[in-house]
């Protein structure tokens, strides 16, 4: 079986008063999928779901934050099917004869575009949000420094029926003076379009806040074709 690819860890980094935690499981089992799909309403979820997968960045008070598969899911529109492609049909049709899916295939949004960022967690006491001017310096992510800490996890993954892929991973560094993260939604719908959602999480221990930003990028395959680039002009951060 597929799921016979991952294997079960967790790994656990203590950064000052924050501890860092990287949990990663097998795929769910059908009727786990099956169950959820139906819980948020939708016809379909991705062939590859890992609902045990997280990263959590949690302080020793109890507050943080925390990255899953499942709440990156509640925020996909299950009411309407934003990207209409030829292949859009054949896709919904083919998952069809599934348990879950009702006799009639409800438009959605099944190429699963997210524009999840992260779930609060903590009971009582939770990260207060507020917005600032405030940029995460790339600069210094540049510097060369110690790297004491390194995970990457992936939350979901599919390839829309062999017309490209979908999927969403976070992976997170964690220096001497600081940790950076990054939650990345990919999408690639073959011969139509590139989608990039961006969060990126960066705290420095003299800080007493954590900074966070979202983008969204997107490029129709015709226009990569002519020269127009996707990518941003932020650089490699990992």
């Amino acid at each position: 079986m597929i799921s016979n690819m991952f294997r079960s860890s967790k790994q656990d980094f203590t950064f000052g008063p924050w501890k860092v935690t990287a949990a990663k499981n097998h795929i769910m089992k059908s009727k786990d999928i099956e169950r959820l799909a139906d819980e948020m309403n939708m016809p379909s979820l991705p062939e590859m779901m890992f609902g045990d997968n997280v990263l959590r960045i949690q302080h020793s008070d109890g507050y943080g934050i925390e990255f899953n598969a499942t709440d990156a899911l509640r925020r996909v529109n299950n009411m309407e099917d934003v990207v209409k492609v030829a292949c859009a049909q054949e896709w919904q049709e083919s998952r069809a004869d599934s348990e879950h899916s009702k006799e009639v295939v409800r438009p959605y949004d099944w190429t699963y575009t997210t524009d999840y960022r992260g779930t609060l967690i903590g009971e009582g006491m939770q990260i207060q949000v507020s917005k600032t001017s405030e940029r995460i310096d790339i600069e210094k992510l540049k510097a060369r420094e110690q790297i004491m800490f390194f995970d990457d996890v992936l939350l979901f993954e599919d390839e829309l029926h062999d017309h490209g892929v979908s999927m969403i991973s976070v992976k997170i560094r964690v220096m001497p003076t600081s940790f950076f993260l990054l939650l990345r939604f990919f999408l690639r719908v073959d011969g139509v379009l590139i989608r990039i959602n961006d969060t990126r999480l960066y705290h420095e221990a003299r800080n007493s806040y954590m900074l966070r930003e979202f983008s969204t990028r997107e490029s129709k395959i015709e226009e990569l074709k002519k020269g127009h680039r996707a990518d941003s002009q932020r650089g490699r951060e990992f």
